[in-house]
């Protein structure tokens, strides 16, 4: 028994020497998303801060497609030595229950670190509707009269930005046409250019492009009006009474990470996104700074599991993976 308690203490030793020399090389944080969408938003300046604090230059790696899954299972298969990280989103909640064949497993193969930030989204349409969407009843009255003649726009199958649609799809009896891409950044080339009519985006992508008069806003997703589109009105507002949608971006560890260096990722996340410089950025999109403890994000995460298998199982949403 003495040298049994000897070795478990030398064992934890080790640990916590490892912890304190962590780290000593270069990090990686996978962006399941293509550079340039709302995850790159919060990710890069995390990422930069984390550079400056850690000593280590911490790397933003894009790996896009089928919503965020190819970059997670990617992810899933890395290792847990604290080298590794995954900044994903809600919208990998939501393929839980959307893809039926997913090659990993989001409360299995990860461990919740933090949510980065909590943005709504915002309903955008192309200036070539000006005329006839000038607000939000008055696209509800042209989808039901009009079912299949428009086309909305999502990052990917399995998105916020697509089950969104599909919730409102459902809570307004309407009809559009889904066109999923590979990300944000790739959604909104198209929806500025036209070729798409509509999207939910979330503000930290859309805010830039409305303000600049690119894209005309209908509602917001949230329950309260944004600080930085005051005058666009909540959907609630817009007269879809009970619509409430947020989007997260949140850094998980690999399944397997040491604690004393998720312990510490946990501390050093909370402590950049309390930097002025990042505060500004994070209101600048409108966007609620997370930082909750890992304990009160896994919570988050089991009941947005919850809560996105209903909407896929009253919408009807399918996705052939």
């Amino acid at each position: 028994m003495h040298r049994s308690l000897l070795l478990i203490a030398f064992v934890c030793m080790g640990f916590a020497a490892h912890a304190q020399s962590w780290p000593t090389k270069p990090i990686t944080i996978l962006n399941p998303f293509p550079a340039g969408g709302g995850t790159d938003t919060f990710a890069r300046p995390i990422a930069a801060k984390l550079s400056q604090q850690l000593g280590q230059q911490v790397l933003i790696e894009n790996q896009g497609g089928a919503g965020g899954t190819v970059g997670a299972a990617n992810s899933a298969k890395r290792a847990p030595d604290g080298y590794n990280w995954f900044m994903g989103a809600v919208h990998h909640t939501i393929a839980e229950s959307l893809y039926t064949r997913l090659p990993y497993h989001l409360e299995r193969d990860f461990e919740p670190i933090t949510v980065a930030a909590f943005v709504p989204n915002v309903v955008v349409v192309h200036p070539k509707h000006a005329d006839k969407f000038k607000t939000l009843q008055d696209l509800i009255d042209y989808a039901r009269a009009n079912p299949g003649r428009l086309n909305y726009g999502s990052a990917g199958s399995g998105t916020t930005h697509h089950l969104s649609v599909e919730l409102f799809k459902t809570m307004t009896g309407t009809f559009m046409v889904h066109i999923p891409y590979r990300g944000a950044g790739p959604l909104m080339i198209d929806l500025l250019a036209g070729q798409v009519d509509l999207a939910f985006d979330g503000m930290g992508t859309s805010s830039t492009q409305i303000k600049a008069g690119k894209l005309i806003p209908l509602a917001i997703t949230s329950t309260v009006r944004n600080p930085v589109l005051p005058n666009v009105p909540t959907m609630q507002e817009a007269g879809v009474a009970g619509y409430e949608v947020r989007t997260w971006y949140a850094l998980w560890a690999i399944k397997g990470t040491p604690a004393e260096i998720k312990d510490r990722m946990y501390k050093e996340v909370v402590v950049a996104m309390n930097q002025p410089d990042l505060k500004k950025i994070w209101a600048e999109q409108g966007a609620d700074p997370g930082g909750m403890p890992p304990g009160e994000f896994a919570a988050l995460i089991k009941s947005e599991i919850a809560k996105w298998a209903k909407v896929v199982k009253d919408s009807g949403a399918q996705v052939d993976n």
